[in-house]
């Protein structure tokens, strides 16, 4: 079993920055890939970034050139870097660990002016 808790969502502008951590807990040896998801209200929750355990990284094309995933192994953390925020970026951010089917309880993030 592999807990995780997301932090690091809030109210930014259009164009802000934000930075989300995923600290994963528990059975850790067992996690190959993590992600960040995200649903925005109405919608269907959709990959955003993903990490497997060599480093390799897949990003959502929505968000190519603006986030950037990374996890710090020492920590058992994953930080997704979001930069040039649109308001379309409005969602609950969710982090994701496979195999299995481990999810964080959400994080808001909030584009406005």
């Amino acid at each position: 079993q592999v807990q995780l808790v997301e932090s690091g969502g809030g109210l930014v502008q259009p164009g802000g920055s934000l930075r989300l951590s995923c600290a994963a807990s528990g059975s850790i040896f067992s996690i190959v890939f993590m992600g960040w998801y995200r649903q925005a209200p109405g919608k269907q929750r959709e990959l955003v970034a993903m990490i497997n355990n060599s480093g390799g990284t897949n990003v959502a094309d929505s968000v190519k050139g603006r986030f950037t995933i990374s996890r710090d192994n020492a920590k058992n953390t994953v930080y997704l870097q979001m930069n040039s925020l649109e308001p379309e970026d409005t969602a609950v951010y969710y982090c994701r660990a496979q195999p299995g089917n481990s999810w964080g309880q959400g994080t808001q993030v909030t584009v406005s002016s």
